[in-house]
Protein backbone atom coordinates (compact mmCIF):
# COMPACT_ATOMS: atom_id res chain seq x y z
CA UNK A 1 0.00 0.00 0.00
CA UNK A 2 1.50 3.48 -0.67
CA UNK A 3 1.07 6.55 1.69
CA UNK A 4 -1.93 8.11 0.72
CA UNK A 5 -4.13 5.37 0.68
CA UNK A 6 -7.27 4.38 3.35
CA UNK A 7 -6.59 1.62 5.89
CA UNK A 8 -9.56 -0.56 5.42
CA UNK A 9 -11.81 -0.67 8.64
CA UNK A 10 -13.33 -2.87 11.14
CA UNK A 11 -17.04 -2.92 11.41
CA UNK A 12 -16.64 -2.62 15.17
CA UNK A 13 -14.06 0.58 14.90
CA UNK A 14 -15.32 4.07 15.66
CA UNK A 15 -12.75 5.86 14.25
CA UNK A 16 -10.87 5.65 10.54
CA UNK A 17 -7.49 5.04 9.96
CA UNK A 18 -6.05 7.75 7.40
CA UNK A 19 -2.46 8.00 6.50
CA UNK A 20 -0.73 11.05 6.13
CA UNK A 21 1.22 11.41 2.82
CA UNK A 22 4.40 12.34 4.28
CA UNK A 23 4.37 9.60 6.94
CA UNK A 24 4.80 5.98 5.53
CA UNK A 25 5.59 4.45 8.76
CA UNK A 26 1.92 2.98 9.89
CA UNK A 27 2.60 3.86 13.82
CA UNK A 28 2.02 7.75 12.93
CA UNK A 29 -1.43 7.82 11.56
CA UNK A 30 -3.92 10.02 12.91
CA UNK A 31 -6.87 8.85 13.97
CA UNK A 32 -10.46 10.51 12.91
CA UNK A 33 -13.76 10.20 14.56
CA UNK A 34 -15.92 8.89 12.25
CA UNK A 35 -19.17 10.98 11.79
CA UNK A 36 -21.64 8.14 11.47
CA UNK A 37 -20.44 7.51 15.29
CA UNK A 38 -23.03 10.28 16.39
CA UNK A 39 -25.61 9.09 14.56
CA UNK A 40 -26.46 6.00 16.26
CA UNK A 41 -26.54 7.46 19.44
CA UNK A 42 -28.83 10.13 18.58
CA UNK A 43 -30.73 7.64 16.91
CA UNK A 44 -30.95 5.38 20.00
CA UNK A 45 -32.72 8.46 22.18
CA UNK A 46 -34.94 8.99 19.23
CA UNK A 47 -36.11 5.27 19.12
CA UNK A 48 -35.88 4.89 22.96
CA UNK A 49 -39.03 7.59 22.97
CA UNK A 50 -40.28 5.40 19.39
CA UNK A 51 -40.38 2.81 21.19
CA UNK A 52 -42.09 4.20 24.77
CA UNK A 53 -44.74 5.68 21.77
CA UNK A 54 -45.12 2.28 20.22
CA UNK A 55 -45.42 0.49 23.64
CA UNK A 56 -48.20 3.03 24.91
CA UNK A 57 -49.68 2.35 21.35
CA UNK A 58 -49.77 -1.38 21.77
CA UNK A 59 -50.95 -0.99 25.37
CA UNK A 60 -54.37 0.84 23.51
CA UNK A 61 -54.16 -1.55 20.58
CA UNK A 62 -53.96 -4.38 23.37
CA UNK A 63 -57.02 -3.36 25.72
CA UNK A 64 -58.85 -1.96 22.74
CA UNK A 65 -58.68 -5.92 21.11
CA UNK A 66 -59.74 -6.91 24.46
CA UNK A 67 -62.73 -4.69 24.75
CA UNK A 68 -63.91 -5.47 21.77
CA UNK A 69 -63.41 -9.45 22.03
CA UNK A 70 -65.29 -9.29 25.67
CA UNK A 71 -68.10 -6.92 23.38
CA UNK A 72 -68.27 -10.09 20.97
CA UNK A 73 -69.05 -12.65 23.41
CA UNK A 74 -71.49 -10.26 24.89
CA UNK A 75 -73.03 -10.14 22.12
CA UNK A 76 -72.83 -13.46 21.05
CA UNK A 77 -74.56 -14.60 24.59
CA UNK A 78 -77.36 -11.69 24.50
CA UNK A 79 -77.67 -13.38 21.08
CA UNK A 80 -78.19 -16.53 22.42
CA UNK A 81 -80.60 -15.77 24.78
CA UNK A 82 -83.10 -13.76 22.44
CA UNK A 83 -83.23 -16.99 20.76
CA UNK A 84 -84.07 -18.75 23.57
CA UNK A 85 -86.64 -16.35 24.70
CA UNK A 86 -87.79 -16.15 21.38
CA UNK A 87 -88.38 -20.53 21.19
CA UNK A 88 -89.83 -20.32 24.91
CA UNK A 89 -92.36 -17.91 23.54
CA UNK A 90 -93.33 -19.68 20.11
CA UNK A 91 -93.71 -22.79 23.14
CA UNK A 92 -96.04 -20.50 25.42
CA UNK A 93 -98.32 -19.15 22.46
CA UNK A 94 -98.63 -22.93 21.27
CA UNK A 95 -99.45 -24.29 24.78
CA UNK A 96 -101.96 -21.04 24.92
CA UNK A 97 -103.79 -22.08 21.65
CA UNK A 98 -104.46 -25.70 22.81
CA UNK A 99 -105.07 -23.92 26.37
CA UNK A 100 -107.89 -22.36 24.61
CA UNK A 101 -108.95 -24.52 21.83
CA UNK A 102 -109.66 -26.89 25.24
CA UNK A 103 -111.49 -24.11 27.23
CA UNK A 104 -113.51 -23.70 24.46
CA UNK A 105 -114.55 -27.35 24.06
CA UNK A 106 -115.63 -27.53 27.76
CA UNK A 107 -117.89 -24.62 27.38
CA UNK A 108 -119.15 -25.77 24.45
CA UNK A 109 -120.34 -29.11 26.25
CA UNK A 110 -121.45 -27.79 29.85
CA UNK A 111 -125.24 -26.77 29.64
CA UNK A 112 -123.64 -24.09 32.03
CA UNK A 113 -122.16 -22.01 28.99
CA UNK A 114 -124.78 -23.09 26.00
CA UNK A 115 -126.44 -19.56 24.71
CA UNK A 116 -130.36 -19.70 25.77
CA UNK A 117 -132.78 -19.12 22.79
CA UNK A 118 -134.96 -16.25 24.73
CA UNK A 119 -136.92 -15.93 21.45
CA UNK A 120 -138.10 -19.44 20.99
CA UNK A 121 -139.04 -19.58 25.15
CA UNK A 122 -140.96 -16.32 24.66
CA UNK A 123 -143.22 -17.90 21.99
Amino acid sequence: MDGSSIETEEEDSTFTNISLADDTEHSSRILYPRPKSLLPKMMNADMDAVDAENQVELEEKTRLINQVLELQHTLEDLSARVDAVKEENLKLKSENQVLGQYIENLMSASSVFQTTDTKSKRK
